[in-house]
């Protein structure tokens, strides 16, 4: 009997033991861990904070309201300030616009200007009656940071800008992205309720990224110039992101400013073998602060930064 005894105690304590196990290595991937992707080698999320740095002393100082650097390439969160903090975003929304417009081409390919989608200042310079396709309202939209551009894209989709926009809320709400939501294609101030996150416009950029290599291609260009022809006039466009021609390895992406969000920036940085998104909202002094994010993200990897003026 005592045997018996011995044996059932055993088999409790093993059972106990599993269950332990068990219960620990869901704890860890659900507050530590990486979860897998249901739209592999495109989308992820983020569970807890990775973060790999060593002495937080070190880390530079950063007046944005929100900040948040991770590297594509090892998984790892490098820089973190209120990533989950919801904000208004400026026309960090038009990354958003990009990956709608770019989901949903016209088959013709030949995107009408309207009088109503000429709003806002900050414009490609379009005039209602021309027509332009997907590519050159796309290197408006991401070099010029196009208002015009963005409603253009929005105007020409099936069931017109309200379509599209609730087409973007829906392509956010595939990405899990719960804290982000969008009233209109511009990013320009509303009604209060257009708003992502930090840690969301990282998620966002990659998909982008990963999806579009035309998106790559545009997010790169320093100037670009599109010739005139019978249905536009030309244009000639230079990047606003201007790290692309100051800190070796930047490859765009995107800046935004109005009142309402500040300055706030997206960079992509492909330097040695790391992929790094980091991401400024409301920042004093947007450029400079990049910067110093990019080194310290570097030398957290154990990269040294380059020589950048």
């Amino acid at each position: 009997m005592s045997k018996v005894k011995v044996f059932l105690g055993f088999i409790l304590l093993l059972f106990g033991v599993i269950v332990f196990y068990l219960v620990f290595l869901n704890f860890q991937n659900d507050t530590f861990g990486k979860i897998v992707s249901p739209l592999p080698n495109t989308y992820f999320w983020f569970s807890g904070v990775q973060n790999i740095i060593k002495d937080s002393a070190k880390a530079p100082f950063v007046s944005a309201t929100s900040a948040f650097a991770y590297d594509l390439t090892d998984e790892k969160i490098l820089f973190d300030k209120n990533s989950s903090q919801k904000l208004p975003i400026a026309s960090l929304t038009k990354i958003m616009t990009a990956v709608v417009a770019l989901e949903n081409p016209k088959k013709d390919d030949k995107y009408l200007v309207k009088s109503e989608d000429l709003v806002g200042e900050n414009s490609m310079g379009l005039e209602a009656g021309e027509v332009l396709s997907l590519k050159e309202l796309l290197y408006g939209l991401i070099l010029r940071s196009g208002n015009d551009t963005a409603e253009t894209l929005a105007s020409n989709y099936p069931g017109g800008r309200i379509a599209f926009i609730a087409a973007m809320n829906k392509k956010a709400k595939d990405l899990g992205l719960k804290d982000t939501n969008f009233t209109n294609p511009t990013g320009l101030e509303g009604d209060g309720n257009q708003h992502s996150t930090a840690k969301d416009l990282v998620v966002i950029t990659k998909y982008a990224l990963d999806k579009f290599q035309s998106f790559r291609d545009v997010s790169k260009t320093f100037i670009y110039t599109i010739q005139a022809s019978p249905t536009h006039k030309a244009y000639i466009m230079e990047n606003e992101t201007n790290l692309i021609s100051s800190y070796p390895g930047v490859k765009g992406v995107k800046i935004g400013f109005t009142n309402e969000a500040g300055y706030c920036l997206v960079t992509y940085l492909e330097y040695g073998e790391h992929q790094i998104i980091s991401v400024l909202l409301n920042s004093s002094d947007r450029r400079q602060e990049m910067k110093n994010l990019l080194d310290f993200s570097l030398k957290s990897l154990g990269v040294i930064p380059p020589q950048h003026i």
